[in-house]
């Protein structure tokens, strides 16, 4: 039982009365250089301004804490991951499917798809599907797929040639990179 309470302790901030170490820098909430002092000094000077005494770096000698107001420090922090967070753009596969016999208009809607893909990050997997006897005809589904490739050219790089797969042939497409 006393363990799980010590590594409560563990995983709680060292701020205040949870600094323990004989010697600590001290800095300001300016940037100010306070000197060496015990943590019960520092304490005392923090709780004076209404701020918390917060460790930054445990690593130095002596640790350096720094006095300043946790909570929002601790909201400030969040904010930033959050924005960081929403920045970030996972890369998905999406599939274009279509036959080899496909009409014009048909394949334009499935390049267009591609590219509306492709300008938003994402790879493209352009599969080509065979039913019953038509699996004879991989040549003309191998020459749909490079038709593919070369009109989507300016956009995309051929990351996987294309290849059968059972009873269908596929080709994956990742986005240029921008220089």
């Amino acid at each position: 039982m006393p363990a799980i309470g010590r590594k409560r302790q563990r995983d709680l901030p060292q701020i205040n009365e949870r600094i323990r170490f004989p010697q600590i820098r001290v800095i300001a909430t300016d940037g100010e250089q306070l000197g060496i002092m015990t943590p019960a000094e520092a304490i005392t000077v923090a709780e004076e301004k209404d701020l918390d005494l917060v460790l930054v770096s445990d690593k130095a000698d002596p640790p350096v804490c720094r006095i300043m107001d946790y909570g929002k420090y601790k909201f400030e922090q969040e904010k930033k991951n959050k924005e960081a967070k929403k920045k970030q753009h996972s890369s998905e596969l999406k599939e274009v499917k279509m036959r080899y016999k496909i009409e014009d208009h048909d394949y334009m809607v499935r390049v267009k798809q591609a590219q509306r893909f492709l300008k938003s990050g994402d790879k493209v997997k352009a599969t080509v599907m065979f039913r019953g006897r038509e699996i004879q005809h991989t040549d003309l589904a191998y020459q749909l797929l490079e038709r593919l490739a070369k009109d989507l050219d300016d956009m995309a790089e051929v990351q996987q040639r294309p290849k059968r797969e059972g009873r269908s042939m596929m080709m994956m497409l990742a986005p240029k990179k921008q220089s």
